[in-house]
C-alpha cells in the first residue's frame, strides 16, 4: 500500500486537479481512496487482493475502473464521467495530466450528500412516493438486466451454498467479537435448513429468469434522490456477487430500510416490487435473503476491523454496526 500514498498525499493538493478546487476530502473504503471535490469525484483502487477482489496490479486496476464505468452507468448514467490517468509531469503528481501514468481514477459528478437516501431515512424524509420511484427504477432495471445461461447458472442450490458457505467461513474468526457463537450458529442452521427445503423453489428462479445481473449493492447509502433516482456504486469487481435472484437485491434495500427502522417504507417498497414485477414468489424468499443480506453486511463491516488504514478510534463504530446488522440478520430467522 506504501506506493499509494504518495498519491494520497498528492491528491489533497488543490493543484493535482485541471479545475484546481477549493476544498478535498478523502473517504476511505477498505479498497478505494475516495477524493470529494465538490464537483467532481474521483475514485482510486487500492492495490490490494481481498480474495473476492483483486486489484493488485495497475492493469487490473484500470480495467475495473472501467467496468465501474460501463455497470454504473446502467442505474446512473449521468453521473459516470470517465476513467481519468493520475500522471507524473516534471515531477509531481496530477490527474489528467499528459506525463507518464502512475494509477488511474474513475471520475464522476460529485452527487448531492443531503439527497442521498441514506441521511434523508433518520430525518424522515424519504415518503413513501419516493420509494415507490425507487421500486419502479428497480422493477423496470431488472427486467431489462442481461441474464444467459452463465448467470442463470448463480442462483443453482451449490452457488447459494457456496455463497452462504463462504460468508459463515469468513465470519468464524469475529465470533466473540462482532457476533456471538449461538447466534452464529442460529442463522447458520436457519439459512442451510431454508436452502435445502426450498430447493424446488430456487430451481423454479433459475428457470424462469429470475436470475439477473443486478447492482449487488442496494443499499440506502447508494440511492440518491436527484431530478432523477440515481442508484451507484454497484460492484464491479467480482461478477458472482452481482449475478443474483433480483429478491436478492430487493431484499437488500428492503433490509436497509428495517434497520432505519422503517418497516413501513420497507414493505412498500416489496409491495411495489411484487406488484410491477409480477413476482409473488419473491415474498416466500423475502425473509431468507433480507437474512442474507444483513449477514454480508455484518461481514463487511466486520473486515474493516482489520483494515490498518482505518482509525482505532473509527473501528468502535465499525464494531456498533458488525453487531447490528448480525443482529437484525437473525431477527429474520
Amino acid at each position: 500500500m506504501s506506493i499509494l500514498l504518495p498519491i494520497v498525499s498528492a491528491l489533497l493538493e488543490s493543484q493535482a486537479y485541471p479545475h484546481k478546487p477549493q476544498k478535498i476530502e478523502l473517504v476511505q473504503t477498505q479498497m478505494s481512496f475516495i477524493f470529494l471535490t465538490g464537483e467532481y469525484v474521483y475514485k482510486i483502487k487500492k492495490p490490494v487482493n481481498l480474495g473476492y477482489l483483486d486489484y493488485t496490479t495497475l492493469e487490473k486496476r484500470h480495467f475495473f475502473c472501467h467496468q465501474e464505468l460501463e455497470l454504473n452507468r446502467r442505474l446512473c448514467p449521468g453521473a459516470y464521467l470517465a476513467v481519468v490517468p493520475i500522471v507524473e509531469e516534471k515531477g509531481e503528481l496530477c490527474i489528467e495530466g499528459l506525463g507518464k501514468t502512475i494509477e488511474y481514477a474513475v471520475k464522476m459528478k460529485q452527487l448531492p450528500h443531503d439527497r442521498m437516501m441514506d441521511v434523508l431515512l433518520p430525518k424522515d424524509q424519504v415518503t413513501p412516493e419516493m420509494v415507490a420511484r425507487v421500486a419502479e427504477k428497480l422493477t423496470g432495471f431488472h427486467q431489462k438486466a442481461e441474464t444467459n445461461q452463465e448467470i442463470a447458472a448463480f442462483g443453482r442450490l451449490d452457488v447459494i451454498h457456496q455463497n452462504t458457505d463462504e460468508n459463515f467461513a469468513q465470519t468464524e474468526k469475529y465470533i466473540g467479537t462482532s457476533i456471538t457463537a449461538e447466534k452464529y450458529q442460529y442463522i447458520k442452521n436457519y439459512t442451510n435448513n431454508f436452502i435445502d427445503s426450498n430447493a424446488s423453489l430456487f430451481d423454479k428462479r433459475v428457470r424462469e429468469g429470475k436470475i439477473r445481473d443486478c447492482h449487488g449493492d442496494l443499499h440506502a447509502a447508494h440511492v440518491c434522490f436527484t431530478d432523477d433516482i440515481c442508484i451507484y456504486d454497484c460492484i464491479e469487481f467480482n461478477d458472482r456477487f452481482r449475478y443474483s435472484d433480483v429478491a436478492s437485491e430487493i431484499a437488500f434495500l428492503a433490509m436497509d430500510l428495517d434497520r432505519y427502522q422503517q418497516a413501513g417504507l420497507s414493505r412498500h417498497l416489496v409491495n411495489t416490487c411484487v406488484k410491477l414485477g409480477h413476482d409473488e414468489e419473491l415474498l416466500k424468499l423475502l425473509n431468507f435473503y433480507k437474512c442474507y443480506r444483513a449477514y454480508v453486511r455484518g461481514k463487511v463491516e466486520s473486515f474493516k476491523l482489520d483494515d490498518p488504514y482505518i482509525p482505532e478510534e473509527e473501528k468502535a463504530k465499525v464494531l456498533t454496526a458488525a453487531r447490528g446488522y448480525f443482529q437484525l440478520a437473525g431477527s429474520y430467522v
